[in-house]
């Protein structure tokens, strides 16, 4: 009677909750969402203290040994989700990349006009880039984009797949400006989009070199450069004859 009504009652082993999944599955699940969590937490600590030692003045010249040290976290524990200090790097610049996506975004709102967009766009990149004086740090987040330029120079030059991996989501909006641009005739419609993008991006984040060998400074307060840049960028150098 009573027990074998009790037994009827019971869910089966199979039965599953609202979301699809068994029980045991769902116990599972939180399980390995758990260490997820914790995962995501060190490797957080550790990116957290590269970016310190490299806004402390260090640049990329920081060791793993510092980091380790600064994360409160063992060396053991570094090596357990990086391969060194070269992904650490990677993360950290990918991750500076996504942040200086997000803040272009936010510059980009209210902004209409698609050849604006376009102009805003090399504008306030042209600023992240530019390196800060007395180690400041860079807006949003993007702080780390001007101190790891040798290091992304490096990347474009020696691992050619991994930086294209990293300059994804960069490469992705200017290519949407592009085209919005070029829809509206404001733009050559002519050109290769991933061809100009790389020109572009690669003139904005390496104009503190070519500054520097023009003879001008790249710590201007205003920005003039950025407007300079833009001018070059959209008009060329060459004389246009309106009366062809």
């Amino acid at each position: 009677g009573t027990l074998r009504a009790m037994t009827t009652e019971e869910p089966a082993a199979n039965t599953s909750t609202e979301d699809g999944l068994s029980w045991r599955e769902l116990a599972v699940a939180r399980s390995l969402d758990s260490a997820r969590t914790r995962a995501e937490n060190r490797v957080q600590r550790f990116m957290d203290a590269a970016l310190e030692l490299v806004n402390s003045g260090s640049g990329k010249d920081f060791t793993v040994q510092e980091v380790v040290e600064r994360s409160g976290q063992s060396l053991r524990s570094f090596y357990q989700y990086f391969d060194g200090k070269h992904e650490l790097l990677l993360a950290l610049f990918e991750e500076s990349v996504r942040t200086t996506v997000v803040y272009l975004r936010e510059r980009l709102e209210g902004v209409e006009d698609p050849l604006e967009r376009l102009h805003t766009f090399v504008v306030e990149y042209h600023e992240l880039c530019r390196p800060k004086p007395n180690g400041q740090l860079g807006k949003k987040g993007a702080g780390a984009l001007p101190i790891l330029a040798e290091f992304s120079w490096q990347l474009l030059t020696e691992h050619p797949k991994e930086a294209a991996r990293v300059f994804v989501p960069l490469v992705t909006m200017f290519q949407e400006l592009l085209g919005d641009a070029a829809a509206t005739g404001a733009v050559r419609s002519d050109l290769r989009s991933d061809r100009a993008t790389g020109v572009v991006l690669e003139a904005i984040m390496f104009n503190a070199f070519s500054s520097t060998i023009g003879g001008t400074s790249t710590r201007r307060a205003d920005r003039a450069a950025a407007e300079e840049l833009w001018d070059v960028l959209f008009n060329g150098i060459g004389v246009h004859d309106d009366r062809s």
